[in-house]
């Protein structure tokens, strides 16, 4: 029902900045909470980042805070992740998420999304 097209990633110096987007076709998109997700090699998927469905709620894990903006644009339909100060921890390959369920807040767990995007790979050198 909700397709979700990511684009953005690429190889980038630690320290520098990098800006992914995810299109999302299928439904209205200012129904959904949207979310970003990273999954190293060896390593659990791990929640990075939620938006609410008018862009009023925000949340960060704590290693991203301070260095990662979620932000979204209703009438294009995309959501966006932008990367500054980027460690070669942030490493991993990137998902984009749409949880399609109402509620209080944003959600967290991988559980709680019901669409993904296909991923795109970040690489941070030294």
């Amino acid at each position: 029902q909700v397709q979700l097209v990511e684009s953005g990633g690429g190889l980038v110096q630690a320290g520098g900045s990098l800006r992914l987007s995810c299109a999302a076709s299928g439904r209205t998109f200012s129904s959904l909470t949207m979310g970003w997700f990273r999954q190293a090699p060896g390593k659990e998927r791990e929640f990075v980042a939620a938006i609410s469905r008018s862009g009023g709620i925000t949340r960060y894990t704590d290693s991203v805070k301070g260095r990662f903006t979620i932000s979204r644009d209703n009438a294009q339909s995309t959501v966006y992740l932008q990367m500054n100060s980027l460690q070669r921890e942030d490493t991993a390959v990137y998902y984009c998420a749409a949880d399609q369920n109402l509620g209080l807040g944003v959600a967290t767990r991988s559980e709680s999304y019901d669409y993904w995007g296909q991923g795109t790979q970040v690489t941070v050198s030294l």
